[in-house]
């Protein structure tokens, strides 16, 4: 087995990893987010997405005859409950989601960077392809949330002037 090979793999199964943890990440803020039902409703899409993504990362490790790891996925959706927790007592949660979700897009966009770049020079397009595809999805939501970002903050500030709790989620 070569290196390159060793680190598709495991950089696939931190791939999965990471996916789950987003999923919890989203999940928890979603569970508490009710004044900004535009937000909320793109990431409840993205939670969408994001099974799917896990999806494609599990075939990508069964294509090579790997599973992904308990181990990481345990620490990832565990790291994403204490970060989901960390909401509940921001007086800004709304505001400290939306930064967080948007940096999580972009080392998931890295992530899909590396793994294209290590399949592709592996001759492992199927591989390739399906990081692809997760990829154009990550950067979406990016640009998606870069774009939300001045009118959830505007919609913030507004809500937080009268009723911060209201404000908060």
């Amino acid at each position: 087995m070569s290196d390159t090979r060793e680190w598709l793999v495991q950089w696939l199964r931190d791939a999965h990893a990471m996916e789950e943890q987003a999923e919890t990440m989203l999940n928890g803020l979603l569970s508490r987010l009710e004044s900004y039902p535009e937000l909320s409703k793109r990431l409840s899409l993205h939670v969408d997405e994001t099974k799917g993504q896990a999806a494609r990362l599990r075939t990508c490790l069964e294509r090579l005859g790997e599973d992904a790891s308990a181990l990481k996925d345990a620490g990832g959706k565990l790291l994403a409950m204490a970060q989901s927790l960390s909401g509940v007592f921001a007086g800004d949660e709304v505001m400290k989601g939306s930064l967080a979700s948007y940096t999580f897009e972009h080392m998931e966009i890295a992530s899909y960077t590396i793994l294209i770049a290590t399949a592709e020079s592996l001759g492992e397009t199927e591989i390739a392809r399906a990081c692809e595809q997760n990829l154009r999805e990550e950067e979406a939501m990016a640009e998606w949330l870069k774009n939300k970002l001045p009118a959830t903050t505007g919609q913030f500030l507004a809500r937080s002037a009268s009723d911060s709790d209201n404000a908060k989620r």
